[in-house]
């Protein structure tokens, strides 16, 4: 069962899925959600391009990987999300993570990719 944790092939097909594409920014970083005026975006914040229903929170690193995903919970929405975070930093994540569990409607967890590949995918 080990093996399964932290899957590569997971993290591989979202990296494909990130390259393939191009990420449409809807909401700036500082920018107001356009519901909820309290709420203020830590980052970049949209979606995959092609796609409406893959969220991207695109962070300040310069990086082609994903780096987490979140996955949300919402009760207005009934409503289960999960949403890319790529080029974040830690305290991006952070911000990230207050911004998304700051409301008692909605929380979120993130899951973070691994540093260490399993012992199959690692060849010469």
């Amino acid at each position: 069962m080990e093996e399964l944790l932290n899957n590569g092939y997971f993290w591989q097909k979202i990296d494909s899925l990130v390259l393939s594409t191009n990420v449409v920014i809807t909401q700036e970083k500082g920018s107001h959600h356009p519901k909820y005026l309290n709420m203020v975006y830590p980052v970049n914040y949209g979606h995959l391009e092609d796609t409406d229903a893959i969220k991207v929170f695109k962070g300040s690193m310069k990086k082609s990987t994903a780096d987490a995903v979140m996955v949300v919970g919402d009760i207005l929405k009934r409503d289960l999300e999960v949403k890319l975070l790529w080029g974040c930093n830690e305290e991006e994540e952070i911000e990230i993570l207050r911004f998304i569990n700051q409301t008692d409607y909605q929380k979120g967890i993130l899951v973070r990719r691994g540093k260490e590949l399993p012992e199959w995918a690692i060849t010469d």
